[in-house]
């Protein structure tokens, strides 16, 4: 049983790979559309982001995904794997096509749907953070058109008597700074879900007893709250989700820096800061957004200031659709995945 366990963990780090692998788009697209940097130069800077926004920002986000979502008490290693099986599948089957879906909504709708194929619904917590999660679904792309859009605005009219070629160069150097940024968002609140996803199993009733009297290795998966998260469990979540970005998701690079709209410098150095706001307002209050609809929303604003022509609405309403399926795709995987690990394992 305990090697179940261990097993399961290891998933979870699958999925922070995975994670990083098919979100990678979010912090590299724009600065590789806009060639400022080469693809390889791209995914090392933002791998090296991810991974240091261990040393910089709190655990909110783990808090709420292990505790404040799904009823502890029904949580069991087929749940939590069921779950991870549910949004690690999905990831695959939008990577594959190019669609930059939700990684965060994938890992709450298998979570969620697993936890409903064990104990129905009574197995959800409704409440305050399953409002604020599906309210930033809405928001979350709204704040970063806005934002992007706005920043857009005002530095086309700050640089409107600069020539051209000075601030080209400025703005290729400025957009390193905003690539780093979103960078440093997407590690602060992605890497943090698959930390919440593992202090779920670990702090289950069903799963203490087995590490409580161990010594040596074993004793460190033996957490008896969710309150405080081990160094080894932060440090797996980003090192996981840091190497993912590294490998990078090429398909979906190529759909969000250069299929939405085409995007200069400037452009897409106003989407990633807008963006990269907008995720760290969210990480500072605990909820799980989608840096995939933050930065599309950014990129979708950058390119409708130049003229509504410049976006390519057939694509970005393709993503749209990927973003609306995500949660209940997941969640139907998640429970299938969760009847057929409950019928050759009914002991977890």
């Amino acid at each position: 049983m305990a090697s179940f366990i261990i097993g399961i963990v290891l998933v979870a780090l699958i999925f922070d790979f995975i994670n990083g692998f098919h979100d990678s788009a979010n912090s590299i697209a724009t600065v590789v559309g806009t060639r400022v940097l080469t693809p390889f130069k791209a995914v090392a800077w933002a791998a090296f982001f991810n991974f240091i926004a261990l040393f910089l920002f709190g655990t909110a986000v783990a808090k709420t995904i292990g505790s404040g979502m799904i009823n502890t008490e029904i949580v069991s290693p087929n749940v939590i794997l069921g779950g991870l099986l549910g949004a690690i599948v999905w990831n695959l089957i939008t990577w594959f096509y190019g669609l930059p879906s939700s990684s965060s909504h994938a890992l709450i709708g298998g979570y969620a749907g697993a936890a409903i194929a064990k104990a129905g619904l009574v197995g959800i917590t409704w409440g305050s953070k399953w409002i604020q999660t599906l309210t930033f679904i809405v928001l979350s792309p709204l704040i970063g058109m806005l934002a992007g859009a706005a920043l857009m605005v005002a530095t086309t009219w700050l640089f409107k008597g600069a020539s051209a070629a000075p601030a080209n160069r400025f703005f290729r150097g400025a957009q390193l700074v905003s690539s780093a940024l979103f960078s440093l968002s997407h590690g602060a609140n992605d890497a943090q879900k698959t930390m919440g996803i593992i202090m779920g199993l670990l702090t289950a009733s069903t799963v203490q007893p087995l590490f409580q009297n161990e010594t040596g290795f074993l004793s460190i998966f033996y957490i008896p709250n969710v309150d405080h998260i081990p160094f080894w469990i932060k440090l797996s979540a980003h090192v996981a989700i840091g190497l993912g970005t590294l490998f990078g998701g090429w398909r979906i690079v190529h759909t969000m820096g250069s299929r939405v709209t085409k995007l200069r410098p400037v452009g897409g150095f106003c989407a990633e800061t807008g963006g990269a706001s907008a995720i760290f307002l969210a990480t500072h209050l605990g909820i799980p957004v989608s840096t995939t609809h933050t930065i599309t929303g950014a990129i979708v604003g950058v390119g409708s200031t130049q003229r509504l022509r410049a976006v390519r609405w057939g694509v970005a309403g393709r993503i749209v659709w990927a973003w609306v399926l995500t949660i209940p795709a997941a969640a139907i995987i998640a429970m299938l995945s969760y009847w057929f690990l409950a019928w050759v394992h009914p002991a977890t």
